[in-house]
């Protein structure tokens, strides 16, 4: 079970939130499947805006009177450029993009950009590694095991596991190549695991990657007491 569900989906509300919140009053949340729609192609259309910039999440934040876009990337200077002009072009864009959806350009637009300070513990942004690699035709067994190492050095990383599929180096047909290295409890709820998707072209088609990164279990302050009780009784 624990590999047919998505590890975001199955830990929200436990460790993970939406990537898109809203904080709406009842009329303004009639026009629900406009608004939605709207959140998922502006998703879509910065992920391809911002593709070499090492984008792992774009979260989405909506209120009465604001729209907020939420950028977390390891390379921020990049999106923000000189003098803040990246983030000015980005946040025109984006007004841009919504007002051709049919009027939902927002008033008032924040755009934040949050760096991701361990590049290595992050799902995302190694999926966008590997892609990297694959496009300039680096031996996808080299960038596994490459990408492995670079993982787990991190100090915050306690298993990974990457997952290829696709023409791989010239093959006559597509196959699946998988490498793990460490743990990877799936099913345990509190287990920090990321996980990411990613796309790459390839001389010879297409190589869909997956990314599972697993950065150690999250307790809450309770079960930390409860904990520590049983390890006084013993």
């Amino acid at each position: 079970m624990s590999h047919t569900v998505h590890p975001y989906a199955h830990r929200l509300g436990i460790l993970r939130d939406w990537k898109s919140r809203w904080f709406l009053s009842k009329a303004k949340t009639s026009n629900y499947r406009k608004l939605l729609k709207a959140d998922i192609l502006l998703r879509e259309y910065l992920e391809k805006e911002l593709k070499t910039f090492m984008v792992s999440d774009i979260e989405i934040e909506r209120g009465e009177n604001y729209y907020r876009v939420i950028v977390k990337t390891a390379r921020p200077g990049m999106i923000i450029g000189r003098s803040g002009e990246g983030s000015v072009k980005l946040k025109d864009k984006i007004l841009r993009f919504l007002d051709k959806l049919g009027g939902l350009s927002p008033k008032d637009l924040r755009l934040s950009v949050e760096e991701i300070r361990s590049p290595e513990s992050n799902a995302g942004v190694v999926s966008h590694m590997i892609v990297e690699a694959i496009e300039k035709r680096t031996p996808f067994r080299r960038t596994m095991k490459q990408t492995i190492e670079k993982v787990m050095a991190n100090k915050d990383v306690l298993g990974v596991r990457l997952t290829l599929s696709g023409v791989l180096d010239g093959g006559a047909m597509s196959r699946t190549e998988t490498i793990k290295k460490g743990r990877l409890p799936l099913q345990t709820l509190r287990a920090d695991v990321d996980y990411a998707r990613g796309r790459a072209r390839g001389t010879l088609g297409t190589v869909g990657i997956k990314v599972w990164i697993y950065r150690g279990d999250i307790f809450t302050k309770e079960s930390k007491a409860r904990s520590q009780k049983l390890i006084s009784k013993t």
